[in-house]
């Protein structure tokens, strides 16, 4: 029963993270109707550069949130610059972007940090609760949820948050109210690469950091949003912590399985959910007028 408890526990904590990635993932899609497949190596190129700022002396706390605000507009000048002038280019050419950004950040950060795996330091003490869970697992938990209520209030309670609903729900008409549209998604771009950021900066002192160290992560993140519904971003959330229980559960219990095909496990939730619930546990069908 304690093991089982304990698997639960970390599968929330996991869970958190993958909320995080799955909830910049369905932003991005709800803006372009595209996954963002350099999701991951954005995040994990903003992690390398709070651990810069962290080398250099900066606190951790400070460093972190000048990473947040560095990826916000890193996001939007990467929507301007590189994804306005082709808003309205065949689908194959933004697949295309997004496997060259892949490719340039995870590059780029080998280049100016090399290959060698580095250790990301924990902003939480050492130790274990109640020797459950690790006290960083415990309180990436909660940092996930003060983001999650941050970003929850500010579409729910803000002018630009409602704006940004508008402009991701009908384009035409939220222009024809004076919403500027293309700033929208700019915002939207930001929001998503400084969740991607927080995301990456959690989950740097477990797995380590080096250039690949998102890609697993982001499949993940993936399987997160497509179980609870890529048009949902409350689903998406839901759905990071199904598949952080789910795989923690079955690494655990069926031996066949253990800790090395744990990614398995993402793909058979993605492949299961496409095929019996394309629209996801929380996600809503799509019905176009003929």
């Amino acid at each position: 029963m304690e093991l089982f408890l304990q698997q639960i526990l970390t599968g929330i904590a996991n869970g958190a993270i993958y909320a995080c990635l799955a909830l910049a993932v369905v932003m991005i899609y709800q803006a372009i109707d595209h996954f963002n497949f350099a999701q991951g190596e954005m995040a994990m190129f903003s992690t390398y550069i709070c651990w810069a700022m962290i080398s250099v002396g900066i606190p951790y706390w400070i460093a972190f949130l000048l990473t947040i605000v560095v990826s916000f507009s890193a996001g939007v000048a990467i929507e301007r610059i590189i994804f306005k002038p082709i808003h309205n280019a065949p689908v194959l050419s933004h697949i295309v972007v997004f496997i060259g950004l892949l490719a340039v950040f995870n590059s780029l950060a080998g280049a100016i940090w090399d290959h060698t795996i580095k250790v990301f330091p924990s902003p939480f003490p050492e130790g274990s609760f109640q020797g459950l869970i690790g006290l960083h697992e415990v309180g990436m938990f909660f940092v996930t949820l003060v983001l999650l209520g941050a970003i929850f209030s500010f579409f729910k309670y803000t002018r630009t948050g409602m704006a940004m609903q508008a402009a991701a729900a009908n384009p035409d008409s939220a222009e024809l109210v004076g919403i500027r549209v293309g700033w929208m998604l700019a915002l939207g771009w930001g929001l998503a690469a400084a969740i991607g950021a927080v995301a990456g900066m959690m989950i740097a002192p477990i797995v380590f950091l080096d250039p690949n160290m998102m890609l697993g992560i982001l499949l993940y993140g993936f399987a997160a949003a497509i179980v609870g519904g890529i048009t949902s971003p409350g689903g998406a959330v839901a759905g990071g912590f199904l598949v952080g229980i789910i795989e923690n559960l079955a690494g655990t219990y069926i031996p066949a399985i253990g800790s090395e095909l744990k990614l398995t496990v993402a793909l058979v939730l993605i492949v299961t959910v496409l095929l019996f619930k394309p629209n996801g546990l929380f996600g809503k069908s799509i019905v176009t007028r003929v």
